[in-house]
């Protein structure tokens, strides 16, 4: 059960390799999708389902996104993270 993450938008329980990780980098503050498993910082989980997607992107849930890993990102960087990470 140490594979199991919580979907910050529809609370799903799902194992880590099938959702989006979305991290601050504890050594330089940069958010990063996907980081490698070596990479250590704040995370937060996100399905790849499209609705999640969505729902991350809008204004409030954002500002969750922004608590829990203790920075300030734009909606529209964050859409851009996103987006470059659905795109490959």
């Amino acid at each position: 059960m140490d594979n199991i993450r919580k979907c910050i938008c529809c609370g799903e329980l799902k194992p880590r390799q099938k959702l989006i990780r979305i991290m601050k980098e504890y050594s330089s503050g940069n958010v990063i999708v996907q980081p490698d498993s070596k990479t250590f910082g704040r995370s937060v989980y996100l399905c790849y389902n499209e609705e999640c997607i969505n729902t991350a992107l809008r204004k409030g849930l954002n500002k969750g996104i922004n608590k829990y890993l203790k920075t300030n990102i734009s909606r529209e960087d964050l859409k851009g993270l996103l987006d470059g990470q659905l795109k490959s």
